[in-house]
């Protein structure tokens, strides 16, 4: 019986593999393969020999007799020749970068519909050889990707700005980015990237092309030196080139309107100023860098931001079709060809419709990429404006392609929910009808290529990482893989990783972690922006009173499921309304829940650990750190439902119940700042001023959980003090005057100016519409306003010149509306230089009505001692005068509270 049972084992073997002894094996290209055939046939070879094979690799125009491989397109003479002679069936034929792959006994044939499909078949075979360690010799298999477009991006741009430039404005030069002349680091980078089978890789940068052309009629707009502008091109053609053999299509973004410096120099001109018109000198400039880009790198895309260095839909429309689209064509037309590549064209702070609509009778072929969850990861179930602005998208554009972008609420902690990944991919289709994936970084994107851990030497992010990337090809290829099968999957990737039995509580600890961020951010958080960190938590401010921190409508009406904010929940409770949605209380419990499971699963596994012993350390630090924040989050979210009861019942005991769970807060981030503080150098890689949440990132400050620290224990001894204060007074419920008092400023206005006016009710503020002040807030009642023409600001803008001895802000009235006859108030979320002045916060909010206007809030914008001229947007607007630069800011609601 024994005996019998071996040879029924050794013959179900045979029908799987080749025999033992039978080790030799021949794979065939045609004379002349494209090279992305030569690549896969490679890999394939590679992984043969790995698993003990003997392998020639020869290129002819029959199919050998012998044990072989035949590799080519599906409808080659010699692929064809093969499937007669083998006697294969091919049942099914796949469509673009689409394989098949027919085994029979010691025969096997890789067709591809292209070269992509034909290498992506070669990458299959190889990976079920290193699966069973040996090569099938019967299969019948016929696969193609979902998604048309499936890539990454690399960020050529810092943490922090370059001395004398502003942002994005990097230019290419081995100083600055030393890795990215380092081929080895590309050539691994790529192989991931085919392993992985992604075809596209986007080189994000502000204005490349003075780093890769010269121009003739602008020969001094080259922003590097000579030396480095051959490594440049050197490098270029390198990454291309190698790029192209692994069918992955590199494609350049750049922003508009963004002029090199030296050109802007020469010129008198800034390198970037949204605000100013098209000039017939910027446009030509601009038009003839894409088309000599074009032209020296025909196989590179573009990928197009209209929105962030230039505003206005119809200066949008007038650049893409009378600027890029040409500059694209001049290009073409040197290298004598017709056919339109593809151009990509960025939704961001634009309007896609608009533009395409204009822009698809000009030029065809038209992608178009749009953020996923805006700059963060949130939800697998998006709705609302921005999926319905998806799926319109998708019916006009030859591709929508949904971007996971910057991921401002994971970073620095390692993620690898697959299961949310994959519900998230689905969704891309579903909710939104993308064909396309635009994968950033997980983590430390201004940072490439390394990652925010505290290690000698730095740790790379795809080795970081490599779950991230593997989870969102894996479903972007297809997303209906089995979840029981993919778990199954995940967790065997784990065992081998770390040498374990225990890969599924691996699994699970990613998984439970993964929901942590995403539910606090779109539950909580102020936007779905980077200009918030979330792991590094919220002041309580910022909970209680959201709006004066801007909050972004689609964090709330897209980027997750229908629920309720705190204050609509805390409104609710108090008036005993039935709940809709997800809730803030739901969520803070669930997300306990998942850092204790995550923490329980990650402590199982720890034990039988064999190897990557450091990295499994880091990640199980992680797994705390994300207990340690959901604590921190729920116990400061109950605070603030104190709080906000307290707004409604002035009942002192409200406030007093407020206390001990404001104490754990502060507690459990002393646990978060002690974990980290050994093992991260930061928790976001943008450190500039643009991050707002929960405090101003300038010069590289407040990046780690150490720094902030002190500013919540702070914030808990500022609310025990007037939580004294109030006790110790004999109502218990009087709150402080808000004492903001804004003194006029002295300054020489030298621009003309059609009156002035005190901020005091029934004072006209337009010389050319009888419009009176109704309510204004005490603290600007001692300024000095400047009357302006209505309609001159909405068809010219508004701009003051003046001189002033000492430091001064000047104070502007902004319409809490999005009517476009007002000018917008300034946005981190869509202009990156929205903070440049330190103009971006809401000073104060609802400061002045005006009947049958909007409310107004008011913002600052902090100037220097000197000449100046400020420059605003298109819109009515109120400029209510000057103040001392060193004005505070005002303290509303119960703010105060946990404030000095």
């Amino acid at each position: 019986m024994k005996r019998l049972f071996c040879i029924l084992l050794v013959s179900c073997c045979w029908h799987f593999c080749f025999a033992a002894g039978d080790k030799n094996i021949t794979l065939v290209t045609a004379a002349h393969a494209n090279a992305r055939v030569q690549y896969g046939a490679e890999h394939l070879r590679k992984a043969l020999q790995a698993a003990g094979y003997q392998v020639k690799l020869l290129t002819q125009a029959n199919a050998p007799a012998g044990a072989a491989i035949v590799i080519g397109l599906l409808d080659d003479a010699l692929t064809q020749k093969a499937i007669r002679t083998y006697k294969l069936s091919i049942s099914q034929t796949p469509g673009k970068e689409g394989f098949t792959i027919a085994a029979a006994n010691s025969h096997t044939v890789i067709g591809g519909t292209d070269a992509s499909g034909t290498l992506y078949g070669c990458l299959e075979l190889a990976a079920r050889v290193r699966a069973a360690g040996a090569l099938p010799t019967q299969l019948s298999f016929t696969d193609q990707p979902e998604m048309v477009l499936r890539g990454t991006c690399v960020g050529i741009q810092k943490p922090t700005y370059l001395p004398g430039r502003m942002v994005y404005e990097y230019p290419y030069t081995p100083e600055v980015f030393p890795w990215l002349y380092d081929k080895a680091l590309w050539i691994r980078y790529l192989d991931m990237l085919a392993e992985n089978r992604m075809n596209s890789l986007y080189l994000w940068n502000g204005h490349p092309f003075a780093s890769l052309v010269r121009l003739k009629e602008y020969p001094y707009a080259v922003e590097v030196d000579s030396a480095t502008f051959k490594k440049n091109e050197d490098m270029y053609r390198f990454l291309t080139k190698e790029a192209d053999r692994r069918g992955i299509w590199v494609i350049q973004m750049f922003y508009n309107i963004i002029l090199s410096k030296p050109f802007a120099e020469k010129h008198g001109l800034v390198t970037q100023d949204r605000k100013r018109p098209i000039t017939p000198l910027i446009a030509d400039y601009t038009r003839k860098s894409i088309a000599a880009f074009v032209a020296k790198y025909p196989n590179v895309g573009l990928l197009v931001t209209l929105g962030e260095a230039m505003e206005g839909d119809d200066m949008d429309v007038k650049w893409f079709t009378e600027t890029i689209i040409p500059g694209v064509k001049d290009g073409l037309q040197t290298l004598g060809k017709k056919t339109l590549p593809p151009i990509v064209l960025r939704g961001h702070d634009s309007n896609p419709q608009l533009l395409l609509k204009a822009a698809l009778p000009l030029y065809s072929n038209l992608y178009v990429e749009n953020k996923y969850n805006g700059e963060a990861l949130t939800t697998y179930t998006p709705r609302g404006p921005w999926a319905a602005m998806h799926r319109e998208i998708s019916r006009l554009a030859a591709a929508d392609i949904d971007n996971v972008h910057i991921l401002a609420n994971l970073e620095p902690f390692r993620y690898g929910a697959t299961n949310f990944i994959q519900k998230c991919v689905q969704a891309m289709h579903t909710a939104h009808g993308a064909n396309g994936l635009h994968l950033y970084p997980q983590a430390s994107y201004w940072d490439w290529p390394y990652t925010a851990d505290k290690t000698t030497p730095r740790l790379l992010q795809t080795n970081r990482d490599w779950i991230w990337y593997q989870a969102w090809a894996r479903y972007a290829w297809n997303c209906h893989r089995d979840r029981a099968a993919e778990d199954l999957y995940w967790s065997g990737l784990l065992d081998k990783k770390y040498s374990t039995q225990t890969g599924k509580d691996i699994l699970e600890a990613y998984e439970q972690t993964g929901e942590i961020a995403p539910k606090l951010l779109r539950r909580f958080g102020i936007t779905n922006g980077n200009r918030q960190t979330l792991t590094l938590g919220m002041f309580m401010n910022q909970l209680i009173n959201p709006k004066k921190w801007r909050v972004w409508p689609d964090l709330y009406d897209s980027d997750g499921p229908e629920g309720e904010t705190l204050l609509q929940y805390a409104d609710k409770e108090w008036q005993h309304a039935p709940h809709t949605g997800e809730t803030p209380v739901q969520v803070i419990k669930e997300v306990v829940q998942h850092g204790e499971l995550a923490a329980a699963a990650i402590d199982k596994a720890a034990a039988s650990v064999q190897q990557n012993q450091a990295e499994f350390t880091r990640l199980k630090n992680d797994v705390y750190c994300y207990r340690a924040l959901a604590s921190y989050f729920a116990a400061k979210v109950q605070a603030a439902l104190w709080v906000l009861q307290y707004q409604h019942s002035h009942q002192l005991s409200d406030l007093q119940k407020a206390l001990p769970l404001l104490e754990q807060s502060v507690q459990h981030y002393r646990e978060l700042a002690a974990l980290t503080k050994d093992t991260y150098l930061y928790a976001n890689s943008m450190q500039t001023a643009q991050r707002k949440v929960p405090i101003g990132g300038d010069d590289g400050k407040n990046k780690t959980w150490t720094e902030l620290l002190p500013y919540y224990e702070a914030e808990l001894q500022y609310f025990k003090q007037h939580l004294q204060t109030l006790q110790a007074a004999s109502s218990g419920t009087s709150t402080p005057a808000n004492t903001l008092h804004l003194q006029a400023a002295a300054v020489t206005l030298l621009s003309p100016a059609k009156g002035r006016y005190q901020p005091l009710s029934g004072a006209t503020v337009f010389s050319d519409k009888d419009l009176r002040l109704a309510m204004v807030a005490p603290a600007l009642k001692d300024l000095q306003g400047i009357t302006c023409s209505m309609q001159q600001q909405q068809t010219a803008g508004t701009t003051l010149q003046f001189r002033n001895q000492q430091a001064v802000k000047v104070v502007i009235g902004f319409f809490e509306s999005k009517d476009k006859s007002f000018l917008q108030e300034p946005d981190l979320e869509t202009d990156a230089g929205a903070d440049n002045y330190g103009q971006a916060a809401i000073r104060l909010r609802h400061a002045i009505s005006i009947p049958s206007l909007p409310p107004v809030n008011v913002h600052t914008y902090y100037f220097a001692a000197g000449e100046h001229t400020l420059t605003l947007g298109k819109g009515a607007c109120l400029v209510l005068g000057f103040t001392g630069g060193s004005a505070g800011d005002a303290a509303e609601g119960l703010d105060w509270m946990f404030e000095k």
